[in-house]
Parts: structure tokens; C-alpha cells; sequence
């Protein structure tokens, strides 16, 4: 089981989440859109180490704070194989075009389709769901599922960026939409939803 904080970040308003495994204490954070005081605050208070950074994408507003956490924290930086073009170019991660300068980090750990992430006794699976970016993908744990800028409470993300792709957004809904059962579902932006209201009210999975 995990408990799961949100923190939102950034320019454009990302949702950052600090997950922790609730058997072992440890410590992992999804999507570190920009420096925050309290997430620091709440890593530090918790017993100050971070084991793992998990990127669902690589665009500029979801990474813009990992290199502070690794120069802190020194953790594990995972993200999708497909996605390490999308990390590395400027015009890619949309820096470039928003005159931004991202401090430079190494992923540490390049995921593929289904490969799990352990964070003490909680288990992430990564699918990976292009569409938003080629390499975009989804972390997927107990009831819960954190879906970076691939779904959203009746949206999806947008597909006019650089390696986006409406035909690859819609296949990733698909699968999505297949899974059994019901999860909470936490974007990289706005509110949260559940897939089983997903599956009612958001057309793009009709």
C-alpha cells in the first residue's frame, strides 16, 4: 500500500505526487515539475531519502525539478526507453521553444513496456501509452494509476507536440480503457478521476 501526496508545481500548474510505501517508508516521486519547498520538506521529514525519481514523460514541466533532487537525494531517475529522445532534445521536451534551460540529469534506468519498478513492498508496473510523446507512459499500482499527460478527468493530452501522435493517444486509451477492474486515476494535470468514470463520460473512450 502507498500513500500518495500531490503537489502542484511548476509553471503551468503539474501535479507532482511523493509516494510512499507505507510497509517500508520508502520514498518515490512522480513527475518533479520545478523546485518545491514543501515536497523538500516533506522528503526530509520523512526520513530524507528519496529512492526513486519516475518520469511519465519528458516535457519540460514534469522534469524541470529532478536534477535538484538528484544533486540532494542521489535516487534512481526511471522513464520509458522511447522517451529518452524526448528527454535529451530541446525541441522535443518544448525547453527550446519556451526559452527554458533544463539542468541536465542521466536516467538512470530505461523502462520498457510492462517492466516493474520496486519501491520497498509496492510494485509499479510502466505501460507505456504514446500519444502526448512517443515515449509517454503510465505507472500502475495497487487501485492506482498515474497517468502523467496521457489521461484525464474526460480529456486526453494534447497531440500537436513534436513525436505526438492522435492514432498512438487513442490505441494508449484503449488499453486503458481495457483494464480490469476500476483505479484512481492521478494525471499530471487538474483534478483527479477514477477509470471507471473515465470510461462513462470521457469520449475519447467511447
Amino acid at each position: 500500500m502507498m500513500n500518495i501526496t500531490c503537489f502542484v508545481i511548476g509553471m503551468i500548474g503539474t501535479n507532482c505526487y511523493l509516494i510512499q510505501d507505507e510497509a517500508t517508508g520508502k520514498l518515490a516521486v512522480i513527475d518533479p515539475a520545478d523546485h518545491c519547498d514543501e515536497l523538500l520538506k516533506q522528503i526530509d521529514d520523512k526520513g530524507g531519502k528519496l529512492d526513486d525519481i519516475l518520469l511519465t514523460h519528458g516535457h519540460y514541466d514534469h522534469v524541470m525539478g529532478v536534477a535538484e533532487l538528484c544533486e540532494k537525494y542521489h535516487p534512481t531517475v526511471c522513464a520509458s526507453r522511447m522517451e529518452l529522445a524526448v528527454i535529451r532534445e530541446p525541441s522535443y521536451n518544448l525547453s527550446k521553444p519556451h526559452g527554458i534551460t533544463i539542468a541536465p540529469f542521466t536516467v538512470d534506468r530505461a523502462l520498457e513496456d510492462g517492466d516493474t519498478v520496486k519501491l520497498g513492498e509496492t510494485e509499479l508496473r510502466f505501460m507505456l501509452t504514446p500519444g502526448h510523446t512517443m515515449g509517454s507512459g503510465c505507472y500502475i499500482a495497487d487501485d492506482c494509476i498515474f497517468s502523467g499527460d496521457t489521461l484525464f478527468c474526460t480529456s486526453v493530452g494534447r497531440t500537436d507536440f513534436p513525436t505526438s501522435s492522435m492514432s498512438d493517444m487513442m490505441r494508449s486509451v484503449e488499453r486503458l480503457k481495457n483494464l480490469e477492474g476500476d483505479y484512481n486515476v492521478y494525471p499530471g494535470h487538474d483534478r483527479f478521476t477514477t477509470l471507471e468514470r473515465e470510461r462513462k463520460y470521457n469520449p475519447f473512450m467511447r
